[in-house]
């Protein structure tokens, strides 16, 4: 047995079920011991940002690690940015990548670089490998880090010939620590902040939106009567009938300005004390007004369904609550709009549903519109790095093969990772994409008339525009091996959404937005 099998016995042994892979020459043992040994699924991808979301994706829906591989510094390079999105979302990962074998690193070959200045920036734990001999009990401990509730994104450089070199015995897995409780204190501050005079609003952020937490918040809510909110963008957002539905904390600052307007007290559930994207010229960057008293209840490394439950306990809330009878959505006609977009995606979306939202400006109506739907969860884009959305359904669709995934898109943020649509193919995913295509990054207009610039030039337009040459992402998708159509009303946007809900596999709608 070599390095690279004893790496990947370990990594079997441990419940890492799934590879994420982009090889390269400094990887081939770990590529073949995929062969040697049982129990791991590689799944390839052509660019690297493709594999970083699928992992991010994957490791929200399933709870537990993917492993990456990549071709040393400058393979791993190309997938920070969506790393970046995993490492805000708190999602578990395990990352392997290729490194110039010990004695070659000296000579400074082409493809030599500084690994860890590149990792360290969005890895929770970081590590490398100099022996063969530690290969498994470093890659043990890389995956008790990333499986740690609620996860972060863990790194191991593997040199060439710490993978071909022979070993013993492979490591056995590695305890994984229980989620800090929060302490009595903690518990009875939210409490008083729960039970005080005025409006207090709960913000939910990471296990807190998951089925268990939102159950406790419901019951909390029906006792003492307080608002519900989540944070912007949440890793995963458990909705249907029986959860409370939760009010996103709004995006921009002047809105956040009106939505904390009334409330007396805030408590913060596993969620970060809320902040602006970006900072604009006399506006908020802390979007909870600093008057405003505000309350942790539990961090996001705690243990935050127990902390919410034993909220709920010192309250003598109910032990179960019922929730109001939602409205069904409506199937839309007629012309196509916003409103339209959200319809019918909510009217359709079956029970289960896996909806991956990176629809940037195209999608505002979806949320308000899904109240009623079926069980399904959200999974938002939280480190705002755009090219996430296609990669993340990727990912989700190999944790859960039994869930329809619905992948809300933008049609220029999808063209960072389009070969995510290559990986769909192959692996015969249960993906839904739809791209709303309006020929414009919409997002950074609106930007440009918050920054003053009501009357842009031909230049700024210049770097806001798609339609020159104009994307064809009908044919784009068909050459990936994905099945598509283009839709332009809302009654075709209907018929083509339900015929790809209704048949297993991959296809792609484009949404053609006015």
């Amino acid at each position: 047995m070599n390095g690279a099998e004893s790496l990947i016995r370990t990594a079997v042994s441990a419940g890492v079920e799934v590879c994420f892979a982009n090889p390269g020459t400094s990887e081939m043992p770990l590529v073949a011991a995929l062969d040697s040994v049982a129990g791991m699924r590689p799944v390839l991808g052509l660019f690297e940002g493709v594999l970083s979301g699928a992992a991010d994706g994957y490791g929200r829906m399933a709870e537990k690690p993917a492993m990456t591989l990549f071709h040393l510094g400058p393979g791993f390079g190309n997938g920070i940015a969506n790393f970046h999105n995993a490492r805000r979302a708190r999602s578990p990962i395990v990352n392997l990548i290729g490194d110039q074998a010990t004695w070659h690193r000296r000579y400074d070959a082409p493809l030599t670089s500084d690994i860890e200045s590149l990792a360290r920036p969005v890895s929770g734990w970081f590590r490398e490998n100099r022996s063969a001999e530690t290969l498994s009990h470093d890659v043990a401990e890389a995956i008790a880090a990333a499986t740690t509730k609620p996860g972060c994104v863990a790194t191991l450089t593997v040199p060439t010939d710490c993978q071909w070199d022979p070993v013993g015995d492979a490591a056995s897995p590695q305890l994984v620590p229980k989620a800090p409780t929060v302490t009595i204190e903690a518990v009875e501050k939210a409490c008083a902040a729960v039970t005080s005079e005025g409006t207090t609003m709960l913000i939910a952020g990471g296990y807190a939106t998951r089925r268990r937490g939102l159950e406790a918040i419901g019951r909390i809510a029906a006792q003492v009567g307080c608002r519900l909110a989540v944070e912007t963008f949440s890793t995963r957002l458990e909705r249907g009938p029986g959860l409370p539905t939760l009010e996103r904390v709004p995006y921009f600052p002047e809105a956040a300005e009106a939505f904390f307007e009334g409330v007396s007290h805030v408590v913060l559930c596993g969620a970060l004390d809320p902040v602006a994207f970006f900072g604009y010229p006399s506006r908020i960057s802390r979007l909870v007004p600093d008057t405003l008293p505000c309350t942790t209840l539990a961090k996001p490394t705690d243990n935050i369904e127990q902390a919410l439950e034993d909220l709920a306990a010192a309250l003598d809330a109910p032990a179960s609550v019922g929730t109001p009878n939602r409205p069904a959505p409506q199937l839309p006609t007629g012309d196509l709009s916003l409103e339209a977009v959200g319809q019918a995606i909510a009217a359709l979306q079956p029970e289960g549903a896996i909806v991956v939202d990176e629809g940037i400006t195209s999608v505002g109506r979806y949320l308000p519109a899904s109240v009623g739907c079926p069980d399904h969860s959200l999974l938002s884009l939280t480190g705002g790095a755009i090219g996430w959305g296609l990669p993340c359904a990727t990912g989700a669709a190999i944790a859960c093969p039994d869930r329809k995934v619905i992948a809300l898109e933008g049609d220029g943020s999808g063209m960072y990772t389009v070969q995510s649509l290559w990986t769909q193919a192959r692996e015969n995913l249960d993906v839904v994409n739809l791209v709303f295509a309006n020929d414009i990054y919409r997002i950074l207009q609106i930007e440009l008339h918050r920054a003053g610039v009501d009357n842009p030039g031909p230049n700024s337009l210049a770097l806001t525009d798609l339609s020159e040459p104009a994307i064809d992402w009908t044919s784009l998708s068909k050459s990936l091996g994905v099945p598509a159509a283009r839709v332009e009303t809302a009654d075709q946007l209907v018929e083509e959404l339900g015929k790809g809900i209704a048949e297993p596999g991959p296809c792609l709608i484009e949404v053609r937005m006015p």
